[in-house]
């Protein structure tokens, strides 16, 4: 029986499958449009709220895709439940997505009722489908909380501007508390990481497939802009360096910890726990590759000239965050942090102070160098000292 089958299979008895059904994958298109959406809002409100407003964006898409994500094994034992669940998931997020523009104008409470139709509808939707009562609990603990955070996202939407951006920043992060504490409600007690029954190999692709639509976003974005541009000697050579940045991210990212996750979800006696620990350092990842987004459309534009500290940030903060996550993903899979993350991390930062006096590609040339040595450094130690995994949470 192939992985495809099992994943349709309604035989309750039947193993979750080891690979992500092709489904799942139909599923990440949406949010290859919805990054777009975000990495085009950031670029043209670099500021530090549009930041903030982006960020608190991310964050919302991001809880739906990695809820979708875990309850996938749950799912993967009724071929209807597994299709009407994901494709009216699809159709939200794909309408949520679309208000991204004017999330934070005339449109926000279209998205605000979007992103909590999506939840408040999965977690009914479970209630009606599955019959374990550990799965129900767990289903009936997320409703009450997202029925809290209702009040934030609508109240928000029909606030102004910058108190929108407060109280959706507020909400957003008392759901992820929640998610963290295991949706704890009075009498109903709260959700353990085990309820989740993840697959390692199953979820270790599904974090690597969203990296994977990150950098894709990133490449997309740098040949839209180049191709809407003259083409000039010096947009050439911007296109050159931000496809390298991305090329350079993907294979520190998946060199070696991207590799062996699955093992370290295997060897941990908490791998539930380990899972969702290495969601975090994915969102993290990902937030530093939508920077490489932002940073081609701004280099590839205008390659030379002054550097804003606003577009230094985003440049030169990309990387940073990316190497921030991956430092973090080695700690999750080998119990350790890599000295070449932080000494990426340095080397970023010793830059910043003379950006304004370089052009944007020199910035963006100097962000590839410290990526490009971080790479070669991890190659480089990881062939005289092979690692294997040795989960931080064993």
């Amino acid at each position: 029986m192939t992985a495809e089958s099992d994943a349709w299979s309604t035989d309750p008895d039947r193993k979750s499958p080891a690979h992500p059904a092709l489904l799942e994958l139909f599923f990440d298109l949406v949010y290859v449009f919805a990054l777009i959406s975000l990495a085009e809002k950031l670029a043209t409100e670099l500021t530090w709220s549009g930041a903030a407003e982006t960020l608190v964006l991310l964050l919302a898409f991001t809880f739906i895709w990695a809820l979708t994500a875990w309850a996938g094994d749950t799912l993967d034992r009724a071929r209807s439940a597994l299709r009407v669940k994901f494709i009216g998931t699809m159709a939200a997020s794909l309408l949520l997505a679309a208000t991204v523009p004017d999330a934070y104008g005339s449109r926000g409470l279209l998205f605000a009722i979007t992103y909590l139709a999506i939840h408040l509808g999965s977690s009914f939707y479970f209630l009606l489908v599955l019959r374990d009562p550990s799965q129900r609990g767990r289903s009936s603990r997320i409703l009450f909380w997202e029925a809290i955070a209702g009040f934030g996202w609508i109240g928000g939407a029909l606030l102004g501007d910058t108190a929108r951006l407060v109280l959706w920043a507020v909400t957003v992060g008392i759901e992820y508390a929640a998610a963290a504490l295991g949706w704890p409600v009075p009498g109903l007690g709260r959700s353990h990481s085990e309820e989740w029954r993840l697959t390692g190999e199953r979820l270790s692709e599904r974090y690597r497939q969203f990296v994977i639509i990150a950098l894709g976003v990133s490449l997309f974005t740098t040949a839209e802009t180049f191709s809407q541009s003259d083409y000039t000697a010096a947009r050439v050579w911007a296109l050159v360096v931000v496809f390298l940045i991305v090329v350079l991210m993907w294979r520190i990212y998946i060199y070696r910890a991207g590799e062996l996750l699955t093992d370290a979800i295997a060897k941990s006696t908490r791998p539930s726990l380990l899972g969702q620990s290495a969601a975090v350092t994915h969102l993290i990842m990902v937030a530093g590759i939508g920077g490489a987004a932002v940073t081609s459309r701004l280099v590839v534009d205008r390659p030379f000239g002054e550097t804003p500290p606003s577009w230094a940030a985003v440049i030169l903060g990309g990387p940073a965050l990316f190497l921030l996550g991956r430092g973090l993903l080695d700690y999750t899979v080998f119990g350790r942090v890599s000295r070449s993350r932080l000494a990426g991390l340095v080397l970023l930062g010793g830059v910043a102070p003379a950006t304004y006096l370089l052009p944007p590609l020199v910035v963006a040339l100097l962000a590839m160098i410290v990526l490009a040595l971080v790479a070669v450094v991890n190659l480089l130690s990881t062939r005289r000292h092979p690692r294997t995994a040795a989960p931080a949470l064993r």
